[in-house]
């Protein structure tokens, strides 16, 4: 008994001297390995500071900043619309289209009119009186978008609405400047049409007396919490993104806001517009909320044209809405427009005849006047979907300006999803 247990203790001390041979061994082995990595670690952290030297030699990456790639998205926001119609005009134009009407133009047609998305940062300065900056992209696509985009003719800005640089400067409430291509300071109604504004159809007065976007650079200081102050240096009107012409445009707006209900700005512009063209001239905008579900907005225009050692001439018009919200979901809204082109330079001449959408006015008159009316259902069945169900009638004093005619007609039905 007691050799065996002498022979079970010796066994059990040189199993314990063999095991603990054994973790030594590992333990070493483990040691080796931590040391490689630790190696290959510094080898692989050289060769990535060597490419963000690289990197930032490049101007890929701003020196001395970390990727802040994650932020950037969560701070990005993106928006837009989809939008599609049918209209129908009485007069059944032979050609298809419906002269003089803006602007899904083509008669008794499905239409995909605007598709939209916009990529945004927060606005500059909305920190406070800090320096900020930040950016607006927005992409147009649709049957309405060759009227509405930048320059749709002009290679690299084909789906293009607007793009800038934002910037806010700390000098006493913050000096705000935008850098890149603008939409117009000009006209009540939004480019986006029924997607934005009470009535479907874009009146006149945003084609005639108005302006598309330009690339040029835009001041904003707000003095008080009810005036504002914008003063832009652009290409010129109708220049579009790239100026063909070494002269510029100059436009300035003055925006009161007295009142929560009440807001009118004041705009002066003039300059060289496109080509050998000057234009000169001032808008008023102004919007009056009476009640909580009744709504009105007004605009008039004045444009001076002169041809470069040719003909001068004078275009206005005026133009007012009325809506009215029975419930958050029904609404009715009224539109009216008159425009005068008394000299024949804006509405059936260098401006307008015809109008680059295909269907302009086609009359032998030089000068002329437009006039229209129109009526929208507005019904919103969930917040993000708008039904608008529409009637205008347009006439004008232009011989044959509609097709032939004088008068006519044109009901439908829009419909935007906005996201």
């Amino acid at each position: 008994m007691l050799a065996n247990h002498r022979l079970k203790t010796a066994g059990a001390c040189i199993g314990m001297i063999a095991s603990g041979g054994v973790a030594v061994h590992a333990q070493t082995t483990d040691t080796n390995a931590i040391t490689t990595l630790q190696q290959q670690n510094q080898v692989l952290q050289q060769r990535l500071d060597a490419l963000e030297d690289l990197a930032k030699k490049q101007g890929l990456m701003p020196s001395g900043t970390a990727p802040k790639l994650v932020s950037a998205m969560t701070d990005m926001t993106i928006s837009g619309f989809v939008q599609a119609s049918y209209f129908y005009n009485v007069n059944r134009p032979a050609s298809g289209y419906s002269d003089g009407y803006l602007w899904n133009t083509k008669d008794n047609s499905f239409s995909i009119n605007k598709v939209k998305i916009t990529f945004a940062s927060p606005p500059a300065g909305a920190d406070g009186g800090q320096w900020g900056a930040g950016y607006r992209v927005s992409l147009m696509a649709g049957e309405d978008a060759p009227i509405l985009n930048s320059g749709a003719s002009t290679t690299g800005f084909d789906y293009l609405r607007e793009a800038y640089i934002d910037m806010n400067v700390p000098i006493g409430t913050g000096l705000n400047i935008k850098a890149g291509e603008l939409i117009s300071l000009l006209n009540y109604e939004s480019g986006d049409g029924g997607a934005a504004n009470p009535n479907f159809s874009q009146g006149y007065q945003w084609y005639y007396t108005g302006d598309g976007p330009e690339a040029g650079v835009q001041l904003g200081y707000a003095f008080t919490d009810w005036l504002d102050v914008k003063v832009r240096v652009e290409n010129g009107l109708y220049a579009g993104p790239i100026s063909n012409s070494n002269g510029k445009g100059v436009m300035g707006s003055l925006d009161f806001k007295p009142c929560d209900k009440l807001w009118f700005n004041l705009i002066g512009f003039g300059g060289t517009g496109s080509g050998t063209l000057d234009v000169d001239g001032g808008s008023v905008l102004a919007g009056y909320q009476v009640t909580s579900q009744l709504g009105t907005g007004f605009e008039a225009d004045y444009f001076h044209f002169a041809v470069d050692n040719g003909p001068k001439g004078d275009l206005w018009s005026v133009g007012l809405w009325v809506w009215y919200d029975f419930t958050p979901k029904v609404g009715l809204a009224l539109r009216g427009e008159y425009l005068d082109d008394e000299d024949g330079l804006g509405i059936n001449s260098r401006l307008g005849g015809p109008a680059p959408f295909g269907a302009g006015i086609y009359s032998p008159d030089a000068n002329g006047d437009l006039e229209e009316v129109t009526l929208t259902l507005n019904y919103k069945p969930v917040p993000n979907l708008k039904i608008q169900p529409e009637i205008r009638y347009n006439h004008t004093s232009y011989t044959d300006g509609f097709n032939g005619k004088k008068d006519q007609f044109i009901i439908g039905c829009g419909a935007s999803y906005l996201f």
